[in-house]
């Protein structure tokens, strides 16, 4: 990958501009739809616009608040700094903003809209449950996406499904608040404008979700590539893995649903038990059995052993 060592991913670059390329289609007659089933200029605009602005630029402080994260100074993390450090060195990538949430929810992410807002977070359960092997490899997990720009893929990525969902909602309000009420010099009542918005909105949702949790399921794979070829050690990815899907069921169930909104960036689901979400179409990642079988196929190759 051009700027870092991480090994590169023709095709998770492949699916990256695919998935923003079907998504751009999709955006553009998305709006296009909605100005034809009669949804105001100027309000059309203030949400597409005002959405798109707000998504970019606080995603990262979005989700950082959202898991009660904050960012760490070498004083207050400085086993975790020194980690961070030795892998940017070993990559050759600009050190991003390292942060801590306080949950007991094993669990890392990386967040922001390119590299020099970037953040690596973990959580106090994942710095807990870990020993120095383990958590080295799963923050070249974390700093993979970074490093790949998926993060920012997929940042952009869930814009559209964020809007539509939020159309979708509102749009069914406003459906019940306005009734059988009449529209203006014999246009269509604002109910049926509503519902006709709601009817697109819903559709673009859902062909975005799927679109985004194909390449979420691949970039986490990707992501697994890189930072056992980085360390030299997937045994330590692997083991890491294990232990925290183990411990996942330990959880608290309402700990596991505050979580669950970001399962799509975090270094493993926020679910409880084996298996995945609902079936694999709709999984933010792929299975643990794949994530392992992988990693144990790149062991066999370093000649590390399982």
């Amino acid at each position: 990958m051009a700027g870092s060592r991480f090994i590169p991913d023709r095709g998770l670059t492949t699916r990256m501009v695919a998935t923003m390329a079907l998504l751009g289609i999709l955006y553009v007659a998305f709006v296009i739809a909605l100005y034809l089933v009669g949804m105001p200029v100027v309000l059309l605009v203030l949400v597409v616009v005002g959405f798109a602005v707000l998504q970019y630029f606080t995603s990262d402080k979005i989700a950082m608040f959202s898991m009660g994260a904050r960012e760490v100074s070498p004083a207050e993390a400085p086993e975790l700094h020194a980690v961070v450090d030795r892998l940017c060195a070993m990559a050759d990538m600009p050190k991003p903003k390292v942060a801590v949430a306080r949950t007991d929810v094993p669990n890392a992410f990386a967040t922001g809209h390119n590299r020099r807002n970037a953040v690596v977070c973990t959580t106090t359960g994942l710095l807990r449950r870990l020993d120095t092997a383990e958590l080295e490899a799963v923050i070249a997990h974390e700093l993979s996406h970074v490093a790949h720009r998926d993060v920012m893929v997929m940042t952009i990525a869930g814009f559209l499904g964020i809007v539509a969902g939020f159309l979708t909602q509102m749009g069914l309000r406003f459906a019940m608040v306005t009734g059988g009420s009449r529209g203006n010099n014999n246009g269509p009542a604002p109910a049926v404008v509503a519902l006709l918005v709601v009817l697109v909105s819903a559709v673009v949702w859902a062909l975005s979700f799927l679109l985004t949790r194909v390449l979420s399921r691949y970039r986490e794979l990707s992501a697994d590539r890189a930072a056992a070829y980085l360390t030299g050690r997937p045994s330590a990815l692997g083991s890491a893995l294990t232990k925290i899907n183990g411990d996942m069921a330990r959880i608290p169930t309402s700990d596991l649903r505050r979580a669950e909104p970001f399962n799509a960036f975090f270094f493993t689901p926020a679910v409880g038990g084996k298996g995945f979400s609902l079936s694999q179409l709709f999984a933010t990642h792929p299975p643990i059995e794949r994530r392992l079988a992988q990693l144990a196929d790149i062991s066999r190759q370093l000649g590390t052993g399982a």
